[in-house]
């Protein structure tokens, strides 16, 4: 039961942080926590907390759903962090690295939306790709200096808390 508390605890705060951000295109720390709970807690618990956050995203979204033809691609697209940091990406424990993760993170989310926006738009592949490369660029490079920046300091924060959970509920 408490890590129920804990999945369901990280998911609001991804929705919280997302939608106070949600004003600035591509711009938010969804990247930054994905990759701080994924070292915490593993893959599992990290992927049940990126289910809950997308279905409550698109569901009590003020600015409504995403289309649903994208919410797969939502949830593909932020399922790639924990399984390329804990398969081929295992060893990468640097903030530096993590943040040049970050940053080639933010373009390919963007391309995983990609095939189902042309379909949906019938924009042709290559105008809807330049089109959106500012708006992953701007992730890419919020990726990069959220990580660099704030990685550390959130998670020797919630090591300690996660820690004091952990003794608080045995």
């Amino acid at each position: 039961m408490k890590e129920i508390a804990l999945i369901a605890l990280f998911a609001a705060v991804l929705f919280v942080q997302q939608l106070a951000l949600s004003m600035i295109p591509n711009f938010s720390f969804t990247t930054l926590l994905l990759i701080i709970y994924t070292k915490l807690l593993g893959f599992r618990k990290t992927s049940l907390i990126i289910v809950v956050h997308v279905l409550v995203y698109n569901i009590l979204s003020p600015f409504g759903p995403v289309i649903p033809l994208h919410i797969p691609s939502m949830l593909i697209g932020w399922l790639l962090i924990p399984i390329l940091l804990t398969t081929i990406l295992k060893s990468w424990e640097s903030v530096h690295r993590l943040a040049i993760f970050g940053f080639f993170f933010g373009f390919l989310y963007g391309w995983v939306f990609i095939p189902v926006s042309v379909f949906v738009s019938g924009t042709p592949f290559l105008a809807y790709l330049f089109m959106d490369l500012p708006f992953e660029f701007v992730m890419a490079v919020t990726n990069f200096l959220g990580i660099l920046w704030l990685y550390e300091p959130l998670m020797k924060i919630l090591r300690v808390q996660l820690y004091k959970f952990r003794q608080a509920t045995q």
